[in-house]
């Protein structure tokens, strides 16, 4: 090799290693730019990092729980469970064992008894049309499965048969104050969201926040080995307790099925309300739904989204009104009947149209009168001091309960005959909880509560209570010693011979109220409503009397009725059941003073001895003592007798003698259950009794044989309807001559 080439050699090897050591700095350089900056043409290599490998996923919180005053759930959120079945061996790829269904007639026989399925129909679902298929689904009964059962199916031990996890808003209680609490149910995302009464207005508090968690992962999305991980929480929803119980909440839905059942109103509304502070303790309405079904025909909740004229329970604020004016005189008398505040207007009438001639005001509220009403407004208040007392009880404003949707109702005040009719509750209308609110100053020494649902909100992790309603006094729209007058007044429409709340007194103790009969506009025409049942029938009452714990409103909208039935016999029904069933849970106990007329009970009459007397001679005897015979036997003389000989028992009862032979049992149904007690214990009956009432069905059936220790079940029930009477002599109403549609009416006003 040449000088020269040697050379030339040296000096490319110079020039490369020059370049190359160039190279090393621009890219050890670029490097550490990189490495510092973390950006490369103005891109982030971070966040390009984190989109590639890093992941996130959403923690979901816990939905609150809604309960009731002593902390039983009403809603809440459960765990869930939907069932799929892999199908594909591509599932197994490099898996030791099975990870897909081999045997599908077993997977199928198996499952079916669990699902409640046929074993052919699943067996079906797990051979699907298309052949590529992965896994499948078993339809509804694979869903919403609980958690006991999905342990059951996994100790199966069935390979590919898996599991999903879901959330689900469970309402323990069914249908329980269902417009109250309202229902959440998943949006678009899954997110279970507040559709509805509290879970609607407190949404925000009982979603909580999501938390979420993020990592790295390798290419498919797995975690890679000690991945860098960070974990933010989830705040799970806030819970929220009611004032309901749900004692007296089970009460009044009990009391408002079985009206509804029985009279088939366009509408019930129920409420119950703490008299002293305004907390609801129930509230309910007629048609309801089931909050986990949700199949609904009406979504507004009567209670405080529906004004409508009140009829004669507005008499009581009209009364209160008068009172604390110092303008009611109880033994003044008025001509009853009709009155005209001026030629131009139509005269107003009373509900029997004639009227009861000259009365005391105090028999004109007992009677439920409109004149009396009326004159007491028109002549004595006057329609601009009735308007501010109106104002005063805020009528004319929403009570501000904490449930959506609430409507203010519209006190009709501009011509005359309004100022008047508004006095007995035409023309101007209100809403049921507007008058709870407003009876809250009678009940209350005439401070006036704001009704309220909400008893206070707590944090479920800390215990911390995030709000506590409080007792609300929003006015004083009479005084301490008008509220008692009220209620006194109040108690003789429940007492009073003359009284049209006759039919809602509860033995043992004094209840204060007014009915009230309203009349309904007829959309078609723009007049009311004409024929038997065709009103709204209401009654808001106090109890006890002399210091009320409780106030409690139902009313019942166009209920079926009977021709002789008054409108007061489903509301009564409600009413006593929900009121009596209350007072004794929370131990208020009865008085002797009742509103109840105790009947005049006769001397007892001693039973005759007729043991050892013929069958038929002793039945005669007893007979001819006024006793109701009963015969078991058909020969012989008389071995038994109960009650026994010398008893004192009153006119009529049931006495039972047994003599030889075949017995042959008698028709019990309608007895009580202490009548039923004489059968079994004169022939040694094995007797099972069920609920509690009179006998509506007996195991052995009437004129059927039966012989000493047989086995008796009987089936009590509460009265069927509560009947009422018909028209009295003393309601002064001429039936003669009417026809049948005007006696209906006329013997429906009778009540209000």
């Amino acid at each position: 090799m040449s000088k020269k080439t040697t050379v030339h050699i040296r000096v490319g090897a110079r020039i490369l290693s020059l370049i190359f050591v160039l190279l090393f700095f621009i890219l050890t350089g670029r490097f550490i730019y990189i490495q510092t900056v973390k950006e490369v043409d103005g891109h982030d290599l971070t966040v390009l990092a984190d989109e590639k490998w890093g992941k996130e996923r959403t923690i979901e919180a816990s939905r609150g729980q809604i309960l009731d005053r002593n902390g039983q759930a009403i809603a809440k959120d459960v765990p869930t469970y939907s069932l799929y079945v892999v199908i594909s061996d591509k599932y197994s790829k490099n898996s030791p064992v099975p990870l897909y269904v081999i045997d599908k007639h077993e997977t199928a026989e198996k499952l079916a008894p669990l699902l409640n399925m046929q074993a052919s129909e699943i067996e079906r679902r797990l051979n699907p049309a298309n052949p590529n298929a992965v896994q499948v689904e078993l339809g509804p009964k694979g869903r919403n499965i609980d958690h006991q059962l999905m342990e059951e199916i996994k100790a199966l031990n069935l390979p590919g048969v898996y599991f999903t996890r879901e959330k689900k808003r469970l309402y323990p209680n069914g249908i329980f104050a269902s417009h109250v609490i309202g229902f959440a149910q998943p949006d678009e995302k899954g997110k279970l969201v507040g559709k509805m009464g509290v879970e609607k207005t407190f949404d925000d508090l009982l979603q909580g926040k999501d938390g979420r968690v993020t990592f790295q992962s390798d290419r498919s999305g797995f975690k890679l080995p000690d991945p860098k991980e960070m974990i933010q929480a989830p705040e799970n929803g806030k819970n929220v307790y009611l004032t309901l119980d749900q004692k007296i909440q089970t009460f009044l839905e009990n009391a408002l099925s079985y009206a509804e059942k029985e009279y088939e109103p366009e509408n019930l509304i129920g409420i119950v309300a703490d008299a002293k502070t305004g907390e609801i303790l129930a509230m309910g309405t007629r048609p309801s739904f089931d909050p986990n079904t949700r199949e609904i025909s009406n979504y507004m909740n009567e209670v405080i989204s529906s004004s409508f004229e009140p009829g004669s329970t507005m008499k009581i604020f009209t009364i209160a009104a008068a009172i604390d004016a110092g303008v009611f005189r109880a033994n003044e008398t008025y001509q009853s009947g009709s009155y005209r505040i001026s030629k131009k207007d139509k005269a107003i009438r009373d509900h029997n149209r004639a009227g009861w001639g000259t009365i005391t005001y105090l028999e004109g509220v007992q009677r439920s009168s409109n004149v009396a009403m009326a004159k007491l407004v028109n002549e004595k208040l006057g329609g601009d001091k009735f308007l501010e007392y109106l104002r005063k009880f805020h009528f004319d404003k929403t009570t501000g309960i904490d449930l959506p949707n609430e409507v203010p109702g519209n006190i009709l005040f501009r011509y005359p005959i309004e100022k008047i009719t508004t006095s007995y509750g035409q023309g101007t209308t209100v809403t049921p909880i507007q008058q709870i609110q407003a009876a809250t100053a009678i009940s209350n020494g005439g401070k006036m509560m704001k009704p309220y649902i909400i008893k206070k909100i707590v944090d479920p992790k800390t215990g911390e209570v995030i709000k506590q309603q409080e007792p609300t006094v929003v006015g004083d729209p009479i005084k301490k010693e008008t509220a008692k007058e009220v209620l006194d007044i109040l108690e003789t429409v429940i007492s009073s011979e003359a009284g049209t709340g006759k039919s809602y007194a509860i033995e043992g103790y004094q209840v204060a109220g007014k009915t009230g009969t309203a009349q309904i506009p007829d959309p078609k025409t723009g007049k009311y409503m004409t024929g038997h049942g065709n009103n709204i029938f209401s009654f808001l009452g106090f109890a006890p009397k002399d210091d009320p714990k409780l106030i409690v409103y139902v009313s019942a909208k166009r209920p079926k009725l009977e021709p002789t039935e008054l409108g007061s016999a489903p509301v009564s029904y409600v009413f006593k059941t929900v009121m009596k069933n209350s007072l004794n849970y929370l131990n208020i106990a009865p008085t002797e003073a009742t509103n109840i007329e105790k009947p005049v009970v006769k001397e007892g009459i001693e039973t005759p001895k007729v043991i050892g007397k013929g069958l038929d001679e002793g039945a005669k005897e007893l007979s001819q003592a006024g006793l109701t015979v009963i015969k078991l036997g058909q020969t012989g003389s008389v071995t038994k007798q109960i009650p026994l000989p010398d008893s004192k028992v009153l006119e009529k009862e049931k006495i039972i003698i047994k003599a030889n032979g075949k017995m042959k049992m008698p028709d019990m149904t309608g007895w009580a259950f202490r009548d039923v007690t004489k059968i079994a214990d004169i022939a040694d009956l094995k007797l099972n009794v069920i609920g509690k009432g009179y006998v509506t069905k007996q195991s052995i059936q009437a004129n059927s044989e039966f012989k000493d220790g047989d086995y008796l079940v009987v089936e009590l029930n509460p009265p069927f309807k509560e009947k009422e009477p018909l028209v009295k002599l003393e309601d002064e109403v001429n039936l003669k001559g009417k026809e049948d549609q005007q006696i209906f009416e006329l013997l429906n006003s009778v009540q209000d």
